[in-house]
C-alpha cells in the first residue's frame, strides 16, 4: 500500500470518529439553536454519515421539541413511536408550504413554488372540519393556510398541509379503500413522495372545510397520500367582520390546546 493511500484512509477513519458526527455533541449543538430547521438542513447536506444521522435521529428530535404536544399526540398508540413517512417528511411538512399546481378539480393559471415558512399554527380543532361526519373520531392536525396574494383575481390562494395520526387505521383510510378509489395520476406528496387520493373525487369533502378555510364549496381541492399526510389550495374570500369566524364546529378548549402548536422556522 503506498503511503499516499495509507494517508487517504487514516484521514477518512478520523473523519469518521470526529465530533461533528457524535450524535451526543450534535444534540447539544442544536440544543443550543433551538433545533433550527435551516441549520439541520445544511448539516444534513454535509455527507452521507450525517445524512444518515439525520434521518436516524435528528429529524425525530427536531419535531419533538418544535411541536411536542402535537407530535405526543401523533405518536401515541403508533407502533414503536413511528410516524408514516418517516421524521424528515413529518419536518418538511412542519416548516414548508408546498406550492400548488393546477389539477383536474383546482383550475388555476399556473403553478407557484413551495418555499420555507417563518411560522405555522396546526389545528385538530381545524382537522375535524376536514373529516366527513362518519370519520370525525380520526385524529387530524391542519394547519392554517399559507395566504398567496394572485394579483389577476379578487381572491387569494390558500394553500394548507395536515398529517393523519395512526392513518393505516383510520376510519378515513378504511373510506377511500371500501370505494376502491384509484390513486391520483400526475400527483404525489409534496413531503414523502408517496401516492395520493383526491378527497374530491372520493366525495369525502364535507362542507365544513370551506367554512373553515373561508372558501366557496367548489373553491378549494386536497389530497391525502398513503402515509396519511395531506396537502391542498383553495380561494380565499375576503370576509366582511360579521361574516369572519362563524364555524359551528369550533370547540373552545380543543381551541386552548391547540393554540400552543404554534410553530416557528427561528428565522
Amino acid at each position: 500500500m503506498s503511503q499516499s493511500e495509507s494517508q487517504r484512509r487514516r484521514l477518512n477513519s478520523n473523519r469518521d470518529d470526529s465530533p461533528i458526527h457524535n450524535e451526543t455533541i450534535l444534540r447539544l449543538v442544536f440544543d443550543s439553536m433551538k433545533w433550527d430547521v435551516h441549520s439541520l438542513c445544511q448539516t444534513a447536506s454535509v455527507d452521507r454519515n450525517l445524512r444518515a444521522l439525520a434521518k436516524r435521529l435528528l429529524w425525530k428530535e427536531m419535531c419533538i421539541y418544535r411541536a411536542p404536544r402535537m407530535i405526543a399526540s401523533l405518536m401515541d398508540g403508533a407502533p414503536n413511536g413511528r410516524i408514516g413517512g418517516e421524521w424528515e417528511a413529518m419536518a418538511k411538512l412542519l416548516f414548508y408550504c408546498c406550492g400548488c399546481n393546477p389539477t383536474r378539480h383546482f383550475r388555476m393559471g399556473q403553478s407557484y413554488p413551495g418555499h420555507f415558512m417563518k411560522s405555522s399554527r396546526f389545528s385538530k380543532t381545524s382537522g375535524r372540519s376536514f373529516l366527513v361526519r362518519r370519520c370525525r373520531t380520526d385524529l387530524l392536525y391542519v394547519s392554517d393556510p399559507c395566504e398567496h396574494e394572485i394579483r389577476h383575481r379578487g381572491d387569494d390562494l390558500g394553500i394548507f398541509r395536515g398529517v393523519f395520526g395512526g392513518f393505516m387505521r383510520s376510519r378515513t383510510r378504511a373510506c377511500l379503500i371500501t370505494r376502491e378509489l384509484e390513486v391520483e395520476e400526475g400527483v404525489r406528496c409534496p413531503f414523502c413522495g408517496g401516492r395520493v387520493w383526491s378527497m374530491t373525487a372520493a366525495r369525502l369533502v364535507p362542507r365544513s372545510a370551506a367554512r373553515r378555510l373561508g372558501t366557496m364549496e367548489n373553491g378549494l381541492e386536497y389530497f391525502v397520500c398513503v402515509n396519511g399526510h395531506l396537502h391542498g389550495s383553495c380561494w380565499l374570500v375576503h370576509l366582511s367582520s360579521e361574516e369572519d369566524g362563524n364555524d359551528d364546529d369550533d370547540d373552545d378548549e380543543d381551541d386552548r390546546e391547540d393554540d400552543r402548536n404554534q410553530i416557528g422556522s427561528n428565522g
